[in-house]
């Protein structure tokens, strides 16, 4: 069938297996072209099919030489409905692993269960003994905890109504918005969907069944951002969940012997959950225009590459600020780009947007987290939406 891109609210609902497949060879080339890093072998990735999950996956594999298990939750296609993009990421990537002699497998189901933990742990005593680095980088709107309460996140400040400019990304109109303060019984829920509690249940479960090695380390991500998105995000209830995140990675560190966690503070990128905060579009899309036009600008495997190459598994050892934190968002918090940024949000307009911000770029980028506007894809052309993942087969 012929696939198009068919875009509902902050999501789309098709995916292109060839563009994904394109799109996440560029990744592995970008990370070959880099060269060796002297890192971890034997490594989980806890949301490995999108983003920075699928990122940290080709780095570690394509960086470090690393055999790796991926944990997604995606949805096969047929032959009249396409796969969901992690889907077809995910069959890409094991099929260049397997090609290159990499070990990659992936288990399919949901991360927050203790099932897919048990299934994990099995395949790693089976495979491997033990794991040496567990990434985790669960971006899931809901959980449900193992006595079946099912637990929603939301994207909302906390303690007051916070208005601010925001961007249709389909039309470029910049408007006012007002959003309305979580309650507190939606703080909790989110906490429990985005915070560490369910980070700290997979390592103690792999600790638990001696899967993991003495000196392992585990990371999980996270944003901050500048003061204009701080009421959405760093003070909301997403900032409550990543605060609990930064918590946990301390817990860890404490408490379970042999293993050292950190939070990985990340750059600002479009992604299905960036895509839905308000606010947080039309930051990115005026972050993007001046950390291009300064030679700055990274995506996901950028990021991801310069963690494991520099952040992590450098010559200099693990790099981290006053709080523990490593800091991937260093060159988006320079003082001259956040200076710059700030000075074009000011006088942002729907009759400026075009000349003021990279509104194409977050287009592109929106439509490539779907396998869309991948370069050297004939897009008229008909193509297989059943395709398989080789170790799920």
């Amino acid at each position: 069938m012929t696939v198009k891109p068919k875009i509902r609210g902050f999501i789309c609902t098709t995916a292109h297996p060839v563009g994904c497949k394109e799109i996440v060879k560029s990744q592995i080339e970008y990370v070959k072209s880099k060269g060796k890093t002297n890192g971890p072998k034997k490594v989980l990735v806890i949301g490995a099919s999108m983003g920075y999950g699928l990122s940290s996956r080709i780095s570690a594999a394509y960086g470090c030489g690393a055999s790796t298990i991926g944990v997604i939750f995606d949805k096969q296609g047929s032959d009249n409905r396409t796969a969901s993009a992690g889907w077809y990421n995910t069959a890409a990537f094991e099929e260049f692993a397997h090609s290159d002699g990499l070990y990659a497998k992936t288990v399919n189901g949901d991360a927050f269960s203790q099932q897919v933990k048990d299934e994990v742990i099995a395949l790693i005593k089976k495979d491997w003994g033990k794991v040496d680095m567990v990434v985790y980088s669960l971006a899931a709107p809901r959980r449900t905890t193992s006595d079946g309460t099912v637990y929603s996140s939301v994207i909302k400040p906390v303690g007051g109504d916070f208005t601010n400019k925001t961007i249709d990304v389909k039309t470029g109109e910049v408007s006012n918005i007002t959003v309305s303060p979580a309650t507190e019984s939606e703080i909790f829920a989110t906490v429990k969907v985005m915070g560490g509690e369910d980070w700290k249940e997979w390592i103690g479960a792999l600790k638990a069944a001696d899967a993991i090695e003495d000196g392992a380390v585990t990371v999980a991500y996270s944003y901050i951002g500048p003061e204009v998105t701080h009421p959405i995000y760093k003070d909301g209830s997403i900032g409550r969940a990543k605060a609990h995140l930064a918590a946990a990675a301390k817990d860890i560190t404490k408490t379970i012997d042999g293993v050292t966690a950190y939070v990985s503070v990340n750059k600002a990128l479009v992604t299905q959950s960036s895509s839905a905060i308000p606010v947080v579009p039309l930051y990115i899309s005026i972050l993007y225009k001046v950390m291009k036009e300064a030679g700055l600008h990274e995506g996901c495997i950028e990021q991801m590459q310069r963690l494991f190459a520099e952040k992590l598994f450098g010559n200099g050892g693990v790099q981290t600020d006053s709080e523990d934190f490593i800091r991937l968002d260093d060159w988006e918090m320079r003082e001259d780009v956040q200076k710059k940024v700030m000075e074009i949000w000011e006088n942002i307009s729907g009759g400026n947007i075009e000349a003021s911000a990279d509104l194409e770029g977050y287009r592109k980028d929106f439509n490539m987290l779907f396998g869309f506007d991948a370069e050297g894809v004939d897009y008229e052309a008909d193509c297989d939406t059943s395709i398989g993942i080789a170790s799920i087969d």
